[in-house]
């Protein structure tokens, strides 16, 4: 019974994340570029915290649509590009399961502000950026932003959310990996 739940929960899940991503298949790099420069714009103009970090920022991966659905069983996916200097610097995947009482559908963009060259490379060094392990991430929120200076900035990372629509609620175990890609032209 229980490897049935499980099973339903897995399929579920996967169901709704090509519900909530649009599409199952990968997008071109200049697709990822023109949504990831878009969603940059946007977080610039909603966020003034997020445009002082950028300008002394080392690096920004910015994700600009992230789906995730699920019941039990939960998964996240979408794809962003790396800017160093203006100028893109890569692409890469986030992909994130969870497991535990959690059911619903979502959309939401994120941006990595790497701070220091030491997170910055962390990032190009390891087989996978797992978040939460190696440089320090702050999320930074609504009453954070608020206060954050521009040359203060301590933490080597600063991630903010943004444009976040649906609804999934519930607590969990979860992992996010963030794995370097090469798409299509």
């Amino acid at each position: 019974m229980k490897s049935r739940t499980l099973g339903i929960s897995i399929l579920i899940a996967a169901i709704a994340q090509v519900a909530v991503s649009g599409s199952a298949f990968a997008a071109s790099a200049g697709e990822i570029d023109k949504k990831s420069r878009a969603a940059l714009k946007e977080l610039y103009a909603t966020t003034p915290a997020a445009k002082k970090m950028g300008a002394e920022a080392k690096g920004i991966l910015v994700f600009p649509q992230i789906g995730k659905g699920g019941f039990l069983v939960a998964g996240s996916y979408g794809t962003g590009a790396l800017f160093k200097n203006g100028a893109t610097a890569g692409y890469y995947n986030t992909v994130e399961v969870s497991y535990g009482f959690q059911a619903g559908i979502e959309k939401y963009g994120y941006a990595l502000f790497f701070m220091t060259e030491s997170g910055l490379k962390y990032l190009d060094k390891s087989n996978g950026f797992e978040l939460g392990a190696g440089p320090s991430l702050t999320v930074v929120d609504e009453g954070f932003s608020a206060g954050v200076g521009t040359t203060k900035s301590r933490d080597d990372i600063y991630g903010f959310v943004f444009s976040q629509a649906g609804l999934m609620g519930g607590i969990g175990i979860k992992g996010a990996k963030i794995t370097r890609i090469h798409p299509g032209k």
